[in-house]
């Protein structure tokens, strides 16, 4: 008889976007990355170098019982750490196409661990891993701890007495968020949500009959931006984060407005890591969730103003970053409470990680770019934003539906124009 074991807060949140999933979705949840190799490298070698991982980690050895949607329950992480590698014959420059082949296919997370790897080889040698995991086994944050780990692994490197030791799992993180004391900090989260919805504008953005149903994705690229981004991130004394969050804020404003005032405050859900401690800041698990900010944007207020008031708001609602989703979703219900206006999220990797692109951009070159995408997922908020600084240049990928591209578009360069003009008078 398997032991019941809640769902750490991190993972309900996972369960309470898919649970509901059709069958032609249920492989939305998944994230593929490639993984380039070093010169050399054996297939026992990454073979050895997985199953070390898979040791160490418990999310990589566990599954769930989720016959009852209303109460899931993960169970013990299995003891056999079984790495199952496929490997195939393939240039690198094939390893997107068996990502996105990989990532398509949906995981049983009852049956088997929500994670598979696909190696590309030349001969005995291993040139490219494809890694794909199920978003309840590992965030983006604790994907790059991964990817880090298997790296120093292959090439030989002592681990740290840290690094080398059984890691705590899901299981011990979810015993710490049930206590007492983890129960408190769950019924004043609660009580801040209930304050943020008394208070809450009913902003929203238009819905656009002809597209209604269909979801649009662009990213739009900018080194410059990124450099006015980081003058007034200066001036302001805040994270570059907080000042795209700002300059974001003021341009979905001026989208809900439609040519009339725009609304002095947004309702904006801002994706908390919930690592602030360092017992589990090197957790490999999905510990993200969205936690409720309200952005003051008074309308005659500059970047500068608006990202210092973002760092405030930002601050308070991480405070309230770990939640029961279930029960706030029961609170929300409860107060007839509007959906946030928009999302966002500054992709943050861990200390010392080098960014998913590392080739600074072409100074011959600062031209933005805003490329059009098909979605791979549509799980979660209406808007949302998700942005990071990879090799110099800001990147900004937005994801809406119900508003056609038009929209999306103007709303990524009003961004992109405000941090431009701003930037330089900074």
């Amino acid at each position: 008889m398997f032991q019941a074991i809640p769902l750490s807060l991190g993972q309900l949140s996972v369960w309470h976007d898919i649970r509901d999933l059709p069958p032609a979705r249920r492989h939305e949840p998944n994230n593929a990355a490639v993984w380039t190799l070093p010169a050399d490298t054996g297939v026992r070698q990454v073979h050895g170098a997985l199953g070390a991982l898979a040791r160490r980690h418990p999310s990589l050895r566990t599954r769930y019982d989720l016959t009852d949607p209303d109460a899931p329950r993960q169970l013990p992480a299995d003891e056999a750490a079984t790495v199952a590698l496929d490997r195939i014959e393939a240039d690198p420059g094939d390893a997107h196409t068996v990502a996105a082949e990989l990532a398509s296919r949906p995981f049983d997370l009852g049956s088997e661990h929500g994670w598979r790897a696909r190696l590309l080889t030349h001969g005995d040698t291993a040139r490219t891993l494809v890694f794909v995991k199920h978003h309840i086994v590992a965030d983006a944050w604790a994907q790059e701890l991964l990817r880090v780990q298997l790296s120093q692994a292959l090439a030989g490197a002592a681990p740290t007495p840290a690094a080398g030791a059984p890691a705590p799992g899901p299981a011990e993180l979810a015993a710490e968020q049930f206590s007492e004391a983890g129960l408190s900090r769950q019924a004043a989260a609660l009580r801040h949500w209930e304050r943020l919805h008394s208070d809450t504008p009913r902003t929203a953005l238009p819905h656009r009959p002809d597209d209604r149903g269909t979801a649009v994705q662009a990213t739009l690229r900018s080194a410059p931006a990124l450099s006015a981004a980081r003058v007034l991130a200066d001036r302001a004394g805040v994270s570059v984060a907080c000042v795209v969050l700002a300059a974001y804020a003021r341009s979905v404003a001026r989208l809900c407005a439609d040519g009339q005032a725009e609304p002095e405050a947004l309702h904006v859900q801002l994706m908390s890591s919930n690592r602030f401690t360092p017992r589990w800041k090197g957790l490999v698990t999905s510990m993200n969730q969205w936690a409720p900010a309200l952005l003051p944007l008074p309308p005659a207020t500059n970047l500068v103003g608006l990202a210092r008031a973002a760092h405030w708001s930002s601050l308070t609602a991480f405070r309230h970053g770990m939640h029961d989703v279930t029960a706030v979703a029961r609170l929300r219900d409860r107060a007839a409470a509007p959906e946030p206006t928009c999302a966002y999220n500054f992709v943050a990797l861990p200390d010392g990680a080098p960014a998913a692109v590392t080739t600074a951009p072409d100074p011959g070159d600062q031209s933005p770019t805003l490329r059009w995408e098909t979605p791979f997922t549509t799980i979660g908020p209406r808007c949302y934003a998700r942005a990071d600084d990879i090799g110099g240049v800001l990147s900004v990928r937005l994801t809406v539906r119900d508003l056609g591209r038009d929209q999306a578009a103007a709303l990524l360069w009003d961004l992109h124009a405000r941090l431009l003009a701003e930037g330089k008078t900074a």
